[in-house]
């Protein structure tokens, strides 16, 4: 191939968004070809920072197994048919199942499939909406409902995502995050070891994590608390403040002393033997808060996906508060968005995030109108959901309990799965949908508030669409208009019409701070953010205050601290902790070889008669899963860390839709006891 042509656009395959060079050249048959892909030097938000993931977007471009035209199941196979065969058939049984059931016999899952596709999540949302806001499922209850929740319990609006301002953080304490593989949970950092390393020299950089992560090598000072258990630290640290300072909010606040009198008794001892830390670990810790006179806490997916991730993230937050770092320099700050304009209105208190959930799981509520995920097998089985819309999820290696859910996802009336590369989750479906891959469409930076800067980034389509994909937002118009659905206006009629695309995406910015035309001809609009906003200080002034203790947290910390001091002295089971991987995103990028592995510590794996490089079959009392060992003292004794989103290895065998959250229906993911031994030759 010659003559390559090389065109920017930026990565998608994570909220950071990283600006990126792809060079593209026709092959012999003239079909367009990625041959290079590498950082833009010249972007000015990732300055020329690339990870292995965003470089292989040729990879999944390519894919061996990529799917480009739709399929339909017939008599018992997947098989290729034509856009019409395929939409007339989805519509026919969808509008039955509707006729026949309701609306709410329909269940929807915005994946992240199509999250990243800006136009194509629109018109998930118009979809759900026209259907009358059916059961909901996302990855909200997947990985992230502590911070929804106490963003609206303790801020009054959900949109408040505190992000470290690492540009002057001088103490900072991570907990159960890895920005050096996961470039922070949805607070955005390039090339993380820049930042890690001048806050650490500026100050003090603590981890707290129960493996030696990347980003721990960094750190001043690594922690290693048992899993679930890193909330002892940070009630002890939040009682030890409130007693002796620091304590210098820098907004108002209320319920100071019901946190108090919630906190009283929390004792050095007992936090520590509930962490399983030494209390020098603690007392260091306050040492370094009271030098300093203040600390941020930073969470992520490490503390959401436990069971303590309600408590651990509120008290990270009341920290945050006390020791005055919420929007503030040198602490936190929260996004004002781009799209839409967070300080150009009056922010409304929205304190209560519980909504209707699952008929099968009442005793579980919704949380801002989704629907855990756990209760999806569940709502099959019973009859109460028998067609699925999966706009872009690999279910079986997201979803809890695939033990449970694969029976029932091959049960259903209508399976409609929107997806770019065959997986087990398509190998299931009704029907599969091919839409366009970022590389094969135009784009804006749709998740905006997640990003590490007020911007916003367009890109154009850099190849044509392989064999017949189309725009996803096109797909789901046709569906809606085939059922009968009411579809917005601005919604052109064909995506083959010129200007289609690019239509769909000025349609998502009427209101935003720059035209979709101003995004479009600069590639990247970056703006000066106000800090602190004054807007985040007027909303907490209006709600007369940081509400600290919001009944339904307190309850969750005192049910929490009960049950961790009767357990005192008893012997914890080994357990594992999900961990993200560098060459891996979730179920994606299988292709670079990342391994299906699980690190133990050596007098584990010596007490379990497990050498390094075994195969080891680790097992729950829900189902089994063979890693291979990596016998490691960088993970604390009692302890095993998993990585998620393998095929063969796939621990949501492992997983439990009974094991819920009764606050949010969030599933365990990570603390699980298991049990390991090593696999015959």
């Amino acid at each position: 191939m010659e003559n390559a042509v090389s065109k920017k656009t930026y990565c998608r395959i994570c909220t950071n968004q990283c600006g990126m060079v792809i060079d593209v050249a026709r092959d012999e048959a003239g079909i367009e070809q990625i041959v290079k892909i590498r950082a833009d030097r010249e972007h000015p938000l990732s300055q020329g920072y690339s990870c292995p993931k965003g470089r292989a977007i040729g990879g999944i471009h390519h894919h061996p197994d990529a799917i480009t035209r739709p399929m339909m199941r017939k008599q018992g196979a997947l098989v290729e048919v034509s856009w019409n065969e395929a939409l007339d058939d989805i519509a026919a049984k969808l509008r039955g199942v509707i006729d026949a059931h309701g609306p709410n016999a329909v269940g929807v899952y915005f994946g992240s499939g199509l999250g990243m596709d800006a136009s194509g999540y629109r018109l998930v949302d118009t979809f759900y909406k026209a259907l009358g806001a059916p059961p909901k499922f996302s990855p909200l209850t997947i990985d992230g409902t502590a911070k929804l929740l106490v963003a609206m319990q303790v801020g009054g609006f959900p949109g408040l995502n505190p992000k470290t301002d690492d540009k002057a953080c001088d103490m900072l304490v991570y907990v159960g995050t890895n920005p050096m593989v996961s470039h922070g949970h949805n607070t955005g950092m390039f090339n993380p070891a820049g930042p890690i390393r001048a806050m650490a020299k500026r100050g003090e950089v603590w981890t707290i994590d129960p493996l030696f992560t990347e980003t721990a090598k960094f750190s001043t000072r690594h922690v290693q608390p048992y899993p679930g258990k890193d909330y002892a630290v940070l009630a002890w640290l939040a009682r030890e403040i409130i007693d002796g300072g620091p304590m210098t909010p820098a907004q108002p606040i209320q319920g100071l002393e019901e946190l108090r009198a919630a906190l009283a008794g929390f004792d050095l001892a007992t936090a520590a033997q509930i962490a399983g830390v030494p209390e020098q670990d603690l007392t260091d810790l306050l040492a370094a808060v009271r030098r300093k006179g203040h600390v941020t806490i930073e969470t992520g997916t490490g503390v959401t996906m436990s069971r303590s991730a309600n408590v651990t993230v509120w008290l990270g937050w009341v920290i945050n508060i006390l020791t005055g770092r919420m929007n503030r320099a040198g602490g936190t700050w929260f996004h004002p968005g781009f799209i839409t304009q967070f300080d150009s209105f009056e922010l409304p208190v929205l304190d209560d995030p519980f909504t209707p959930g699952a008929p099968t799981m009442p005793e579980v509520s919704g949380i801002f109108g989704d629907w855990p995920c756990a209760a999806l097998p569940g709502e099959i089985e019973a009859g109460n959901i028998r067609a699925l819309m999966n706009f872009g999820g690999a279910l079986l290696r997201s979803f809890p309990d695939a033990n449970v859910l694969t029976p029932q996802l091959e049960s259903l009336d209508l399976h409609v799965t929107f997806e770019i590369i065959a997986n087990e989750t398509t190998a299931l479906s009704t029907h599969v949908l091919p839409t366009k891959d970022q590389v094969e469409r135009p784009d804006i930076a749709f998740w905006d508030t997640l990003s590490g800067s007020l911007s916003m980034l367009h890109t154009p389509a850099l190849v044509e669409p392989q064999g017949e994909r189309r725009s996803a937002w096109w797909v789901i118009a046709q569906i809606m208009k085939r059922v009968g659905l009411p579809l917005p206006d601005y919604v052109p009629e064909s995506d083959l019409q010129q200007g289609a695309d690019e239509a769909m995406l000025a349609a998502l910015m009427p209101h935003a701070r720059a035209s979709y035309e101003e995004v479009a001809a600069n590639g990247a609009v970056v703006l000066p953010l106000e800090f602190p906003g004054i807007w985040v200080d007027a909303h907490i002034e209006r709600m007369g205050g940081w509400k600290l203790a919001p009944p339904a947290l307190v309850g969750f910390w005192q049910e929490l601290r009960a049950e961790d001091q009767a357990a005192l002295g008893q012997p914890r089971p080994l357990c594992f902790i999900s961990r993200r991987q560098r060459r891996k995103l979730n179920a994606a990028l299988s292709f670079l070889g990342s391994p299906a592995d699980i690190i133990l510590h050596p007098a584990d794996a010596e007490a379990n008669g497990i050498a390094h490089g075994d195969a080891v079959r680790v097992s729950t009392r829900r189902g089994e899963i063979v890693l291979t060992a990596n016998v490691s003292d960088t993970i604390r004794r009692g302890v095993a860390s998993i990585p998620h989103g393998h095929e063969a290895a796939n621990v949501n065998l492992l997983t439990s839709v009974e094991e819920v959250d009764r606050l949010t229906g969030m599933v365990l993911y990570t603390g699980i006891p298991i049990a390991v031994e090593p696999v015959a030759a």
